[in-house]
């Protein structure tokens, strides 16, 4: 990708999105920073995501979407907490100060309202901003997919399909970035099993651009729940070459493909793909996506009895520095799964503590107000898990199991704990767990044939 071709201010003021700056330089970095976060790809002759924020912030510092755009996606990241982060902090006051002394449009306002309640845990007003921008402006991508992530976070499927379905009337097929947008719709119907539905959304956006890996995504959840192991370990193989450079997601594919060969029970298969693609994209980016796609694949190996020797331990050296984040319940699970595995107590204890801390005083913070009801029992029930009281962990696990679409993630993802309330029941002492275990397999297989 090169600026020949990006949009400057006159493009998106005919857009209806007028940008409050002079520069059509910042315009052009502006729309490429964009384009790089729809697709998923990091465009190195711009120096990625990365290079083209630092040459906004020189052309222009004080360019206010500029401001917008750099710490949304730090914050839709999940791995910094401004909280702990001064950086980060700092960065959201700066916003927050320019915001006040310029003339902004209505839009670029409400954009900077929405950053700063998410900066703030308010997970829901933050959503609430950005529709109010998307009925003014439907073709504003960066205010639907911040919308697509925060639903995604928050287990919000039916409206993660639907803020993307009232926009589609007005997205035309000569407008950047068009086809991505049917992707995005496409995991949407997914999430909510309109299974049939997302396959076709989706092959309709891979026609259009065979590389949208987000699409390639839907597709590979679509076979996975409908247990079509086969086809869909076909399709990722035949894909690769379309979607492994979408280096923001290529490690999530390579996810969905060991998952699949899991399920086949072709364990080795699945620990060379962690090996060569997963554990080196964890370790190389450090993207939250990536550490807790790591975490998930070990612990599903460890409970089909694989071992998985010191990679548990490697991961922890990672995990180990987000413990005091709790920007997500769903990435602090995951962080304690890499501590149990590597039994680092030290960095269990230190998880649990300060979630402890959290919830006695959760303020306005939707994640944090999650934790007494969802984070701790889910916590604890993986610590009894481990600790082989499995009795414990179905008595947690059990009462909120309808309850764990909120702490958000894909159906996929959270199955994980399906999983985990499955192998406890079995290999309980109580008659009752047991009983449940087989009424549990009994509604699994029902609902998707791949069992454990």
């Amino acid at each position: 990708m090169s600026l020949t071709g990006l949009r400057d201010c006159r493009a998106w003021q005919d857009a209806a999105l007028t940008l409050s700056t002079t520069s059509n330089e910042v315009c052009k970095l502006y729309d490429a920073t964009l384009t790089q976060y729809v697709t998923w790809k990091n465009d190195g002759t711009l120096g990625g995501i990365e290079g083209c924020l630092a040459q906004i912030s020189a052309t222009d510092p004080n360019f206010v979407m500029g401001h917008v755009i750099a710490n949304g996606l730090e914050l839709i990241g999940t791995g910094r907490s401004p909280f702990i982060d001064k950086e980060l902090d700092a960065a959201l006051n700066l916003m927050s100060e320019l915001s006040k002394s310029q003339p902004l449009t209505i839009r670029e306002r409400l954009h900077v309202s929405a950053v700063e309640a998410f900066a703030k845990g308010k997970l829901l007003r933050a959503v609430d901003f950005w529709e109010r921008i998307l009925q003014s402006h439907p073709s504003d991508v960066l205010a639907l997919k911040f919308a697509h992530d925060s639903y995604f976070y928050l287990g919000q499927q039916a409206q993660m399909r639907d803020s993307v379905a009232r926009v589609l009337p007005y997205w035309k097929p000569e407008m950047p970035l068009c086809s991505y947008v049917k992707g995005m719709y496409s995991f949407g119907l997914l999430e909510t099993n309109f299974y049939d539905q997302a396959l076709k959304v989706a092959k309709e956006a891979l026609a259009v651009e065979q590389t949208d890996a987000w699409s390639a995504h839907t597709v590979a959840h679509v076979h996975e729940m409908k247990a079509d192991l086969e086809n869909g370990l076909d399709f990722l193989q035949k894909t690769e070459g379309h979607w492994k450079g979408s280096d923001m997601l290529a490690c999530h594919m390579y996810w969905h493909w060991a998952l699949t060969l899991i399920e086949k029970g072709e364990y080795d298969a699945a620990l060379t793909l962690y090996d060569n693609h997963i554990a080196p994209c964890t370790i190389t980016n450090g993207a939250m996506l990536d550490i807790v796609d790591s975490s998930s694949m070990l612990y599903r190996l460890q409970m089909e009895g694989v071992n998985v020797g010191h990679r548990w331990n490697n991961l922890a050296q990672i995990t180990k520095n987000h413990t005091k984040d709790h920007v997500l319940i769903f990435n602090d699970l995951h962080f304690l799964m890499s501590s149990l595995g590597a039994n680092d107590k030290e960095m269990t204890n230190q998880l649990m503590e300060s979630m402890e801390e959290l919830a006695k005083s959760p303020g306005e913070n939707y994640q944090h107000s999650l934790i007494g009801q969802l984070g701790f029992p889910l916590c604890k029930a993986l610590i009894e898990f481990k600790s082989g009281n499995y009795d414990k962990a179905v008595d947690l696990m059990y009462p909120i199991r309808y309850k764990i679409l909120e702490i958000g993630g894909s159906n996929a993802q959270r199955d994980l704990f399906n999983q985990v309330l499955i192998w406890a029941a079995i290999s309980s002492n109580s008659k009752n767990h047991r009983n449940l275990a087989r009424c549990l397999l009994i509604e699994r297989d029902v609902g998707d044939p791949t069992l454990l």
